[in-house]
Parts: C-alpha cells; sequence; structure tokens
C-alpha cells in the first residue's frame, strides 16, 4: 500500500506486434474504450493517450501502432510514433500473445527503452495446456524485463496484477493531467476514429488500409451533436466499393458509427458521410501531414 503523501504518476507506453491485443488492455486499464480495436492488424495508427487517475496515483497510457518493418511513409509515421513514445515513458509495457515470436523488428524498438520494461503475454485465455508456461520460459531468454506476466485483456484477466506491478515502477510525481481527464485527444479524434473501425469491419482487403476519416463539422447543441465527416481513399475505384451500391454499404458504416457515438457522447448524432479521394495518400509527406500524421 502507498503512504498517504506519496503520489505517483507517469507514462505507460504500451508496444508490441500488431494485433497483439495492445488496444484492448489499453481499453481494459483505463476502463473506456479509447482505442479502436478489429481483427485486422494495423488498426491503431496514432499515439493514443488513456488517462487513469485515483487519489494517490495518475497512470498515463499510451497505446501504439503495432511494431512493423515500414513499406511506405504511412508505415514511417506510425513508427515514429512508436519511438516518441518510448522517449518519455517511465514504464514499458512490452505486449505479446501466445502466437508470437521474437524478431528483429521487436530487437530494434527494445533496444531504444530506457524505461524498465514489464513483459505482458496476453490472449492466455486461447492457450492450450502448456503453452501459456512454455511461452513464459521462451520469451525470459529472450527479452529483459523487470517482471513476466501473462493476461488476457479480452476477458480483463490479471488485469490487477498488470495494474500493480505499473503502480510499483512509476516514480514519485504529481499528477500531469487533470484528475478527471481521460485523454489528451479532441472529441473529433474519436469520432473520426469510429468511424474508420467500422470501415474496417465493412471492408475487405486493401480498402480499409487506404481509408482515412476527417471530421470538417462538428456542432453540439444540448440535446444533440451534428456532424460532417470526409472519408478519403486512394483510388476512384475505392470509392465506388466504400459508397456501395446505391449507397447502401456507406449508409450501413454511418448507422453502425452513429449507433457508437450515441453511446460514446451520450447524446443523439446527426452524421454526414463524403466520400472523396486522395491519389496515394498514404506515400506522401504532403497528404500524411494534412491528415495529422506529421
Amino acid at each position: 500500500m502507498q503512504s498517504q503523501n506519496i503520489h505517483k504518476a507517469g507514462f505507460v507506453s504500451i508496444i508490441g506486434k500488431p494485433n497483439v491485443g495492445k488496444s484492448t488492455l489499453m481499453n481494459r486499464m483505463v476502463g473506456e474504450r479509447l482505442s479502436i480495436i478489429t481483427s485486422k492488424a494495423q488498426t491503431t495508427r496514432h499515439r493514443i493517450m488513456g488517462i487513469l487517475s485515483g487519489d494517490d496515483f495518475q497512470v498515463v497510457y499510451s497505446d501504439t501502432p503495432g511494431i512493423i518493418k515500414p513499406e511506405y511513409e504511412l508505415h514511417s509515421s506510425m513508427m515514429s510514433f512508436v519511438n516518441s513514445s518510448l522517449e518519455d515513458a517511465d514504464v514499458v509495457l512490452f505486449v505479446t500473445d501466445i502466437y508470437e515470436k521474437y524478431d528483429a523488428q521487436i530487437e530494434q524498438s527494445l533496444k531504444k527503452v530506457k524505461a524498465p520494461v514489464l513483459f505482458v503475454l496476453n490472449k492466455i485465455d486461447q492457450a492450450k495446456g502448456t503453452q501459456e508456461e512454455d511461452k513464459l520460459t521462451y520469451w525470459k531468454t529472450v527479452v529483459k524485463a523487470s517482471e513476466y506476466l501473462s493476461t488476457s485483456a479480452l476477458e480483463s484477466k490479471n488485469i490487477d496484477t498488470v495494474f500493480k506491478a505499473i503502480l510499483e515502477l512509476l516514480p514519485e510525481h504529481p499528477a500531469y493531467f487533470p484528475k478527471d481527464e481521460l485523454t489528451d485527444k479532441p472529441e473529433k479524434f474519436f469520432v473520426e476514429e469510429i468511424i474508420r473501425e467500422k470501415i474496417f469491419l465493412n471492408y475487405k482487403k486493401e480498402v480499409p488500409y487506404s481509408a482515412e476519416v476527417v471530421v470538417t463539422e462538428f456542432k453540439e447543441d444540448e440535446t444533440i451533436i451534428r456532424i460532417r465527416a470526409e472519408i478519403y481513399v486512394e483510388r476512384k475505384s475505392q470509392k465506388g466499393i466504400i459508397i456501395g451500391k446505391g449507397g447502401e454499404a456507406l449508409k450501413k458504416v454511418g448507422m453502425a458509427a452513429r449507433a457508437d457515438l450515441e453511446r460514446f457522447f451520450d447524446k443523439q448524432i446527426h452524421l454526414e458521410t463524403f466520400v472523396k479521394v486522395a491519389d496515394d495518400w498514404r506515400k506522401k509527406a504532403r497528404s500524411l501531414k494534412n491528415f495529422g500524421y506529421k
């Protein structure tokens, strides 16, 4: 137990390969759905902060994009978010799952870590037989960490154990943010992320990876929020796929996004969506800057 006079606060960076459950873990730790989650890899593109505060602590989590070998400009920007989160981290949660193996990308990222590392083996709800113990034994030989923990973020298993381990390692420090703040991101960002999540859930192959969402209007009254959002794709053919026959596909995305937004803001939502083409935006530094990746 902490002494009443001590207040701990710090930045906790959550890193790991794509699709190992980093976003689910942060959402569980914060108790709010801040990061979008789909079964597709590379869903998280930005560094998203989730803030958990108590009387004598404040933990500022950073959910980061999955560690990948950059193939084009967007990937390089995503990796720069990972690296910047490591620079100010007081604790690093290195998250993997029961399927992943150590590789050169992980090695490169962990080389940059100066803070203590907590190793977290996720998805243990899917482990069979001695798989959990075997995996922990394997990772202990390749990754140096202060502690080796296992969890199922999906089933909230051992979340308290991970939290206690973080609190132990956090420095004494006053709160960095007001205690009632949940994130450093503006409301518009979460609108964009929720719409983008629905695109990931409703389209196949390259289309979701080629899509970006920009909120151009966000007007809030007492009972209703009016939102106008533009969905950008890289090619004209993708625009047709997003809209769908008679606009049905886009309508489906809009309805699903609106339902989630109404839960998120606890208000009625009026959502208008428009589809535009920004040729090869993922490869162009200028487009990435316009979309907030630089």
